[in-house]
């Protein structure tokens, strides 16, 4: 043992640099001879006088998955910021290796020293914040509120609950966090992966989509049913659909394809999409513009099949044939919706085998309607011809192809807008 230089400090610091610009998380170990043996730990023993033995660098490394959630937040418009304890190299290193845009980094002690001012100017460009303490994570989250963010928050420890509550998503540990984190939380990681907090998004995303579609398909098939009264009514003709068929379509026709619209899979771009707006509406102004053109036009192709049925045959074949038209109309919308914003063969036309199953059902239970005397009479309807399977399939036919050219050239317009 011997006195420790100045020179041996400047070593000693730039062999810790080094290792914490590896990514390891370094402690220095060093022992002190007593005079005499000590039974137990004594808290007035003077911290001092110790002998310097080198340093240990622990690597803790981040999982395989971490580095590709990251890259789906940047392309889902999510910004990803490291919040840690380590030394600045060391989390400058970690950031790095997951291939984070390392632009600005600030330590705890230069946190204390900025004022929320001037920390609101430069907080978008920070991606990493290094030797923080749980109170500095307020701080942030603050700065970042103020500049429009909405934020998510992770911690473990009881002094991170005040962060946790302040954050529009507290994000609690599930393995290694306390009661207080978790209490204060509003989503908990039973697995303490950052990788499932981006799955949790993507479901997210796929729940808001799913909702939006069958609220659409809903919405536009029922206004087209009861524009179509409205029509019979002006034109002073008989009532084109009895409470019984329409109960059919609400409950049987439109159910199954709705529900099965409900569990669709998420689409491959949904994580590519920047966030919505959360004072946005669920319906857009483009999607009430849907919601009116569709059953306007949906409502003109009926009164057509039903016009032309009465005053060429009868009035249970018009109803008939009118009935049949409604099903396998809504049945197409249904398919179509399975996507809002793509072409069906760009959303991929099988991924959701519960609609194609609810849309054959609903095919197969539809014959008997028309051809069993008994369900006939329940739904006053008559046995169809070939000209009235024809006109039906046609019509469902038209609004199938009107709805997928309309959505092509929407997607195309919108492709060489994100390419230029």
């Amino acid at each position: 043992p011997r006195p420790m230089t100045d020179e041996d400090r400047a070593r000693i610091l730039k062999v810790n640099e080094e290792m914490a610009s590896q990514a390891l998380r370094n402690l220095a170990i060093a022992y002190k001879v007593l005079k005499e043996p000590l039974e137990k730990y004594d808290e007035s023993l003077e911290e001092g006088s110790f002998t310097f033995l080198g340093i240990m660098g622990m690597i803790d490394p981040p999982r395989d998955e971490v580095r590709e959630a990251i890259k789906v937040c940047e392309n889902a418009g999510i910004k990803t910021v490291m919040v840690t304890g380590d030394h600045k190299l060391t989390a400058m290193a970690i950031a790095k290796e997951l291939g984070m845009d390392v632009k600005r980094v600030l330590t705890g002690a230069e946190l204390d020293k900025i004022m929320d001012e001037e920390l609101e100017k430069i907080v978008e460009d920070v991606t990493v914040y290094a030797r923080v303490s749980p109170e500095h994570k307020v701080k942030i989250l603050k700065a970042l509120k103020k500049k429009g963010y909405r934020v998510a928050m992770t911690g473990d420890g009881v002094n991170d609950a005040p962060a946790l509550k302040k954050a529009d998503i507290g994000v609690a540990m599930g393995i290694t966090g306390t009661d207080v984190s978790k209490e204060a939380s509003d989503m908990i990681l039973t697995d303490d992966n950052f990788a499932t907090i981006v799955a949790a998004v993507e479901e997210g995303r796929r729940i808001v989509d799913n909702i939006k579609k069958y609220l659409v398909y809903l919405m536009q098939c029922n206004i087209a049913e009861i524009l179509i009264m409205v029509v019979a009514f002006m034109l002073g003709l008989p009532l084109p659909l009895t409470p019984a068929q329409i109960l059919w379509v609400n409950l049987s026709t439109d159910g199954l394809p709705a529900i099965a619209l409900g569990v669709d899979p998420a689409e491959p771009d949904v994580m590519k999409r920047p966030p919505k707006d959360p004072q946005e509406v669920i319906f857009s102004r483009s999607v009430k513009l849907y919601l009116t053109l569709v059953p306007i036009a949906i409502t003109a192709l009926w009164a057509l099949v039903y016009i032309r049925f009465f005053r060429t045959l009868s009035y249970p074949v018009a109803m008939s044939t009118l009935f049949l038209t409604v099903i396998l109309t809504e049945l197409a919308v249904a398919i179509s919706c399975h996507s809002l914003e793509k072409p069906l063969a760009a959303a991929g036309p099988f991924t959701n085998k519960f609609l194609w199953a609810a849309v054959l059902s609903q095919v197969v239970i539809t014959v008997p309607l028309f051809y069993v005397p008994s369900i006939a009479r329940a739904f006053r309807v008559v046995p169809l011809g070939l000209d009235s399977w024809l006109w039906a399939i046609g019509v469902a036919l038209i609004v199938f192809t009107g709805l997928e050219l309309a959505k092509t050239l929407a997607f195309t317009i919108r492709m060489r807008r994100g390419q230029q």
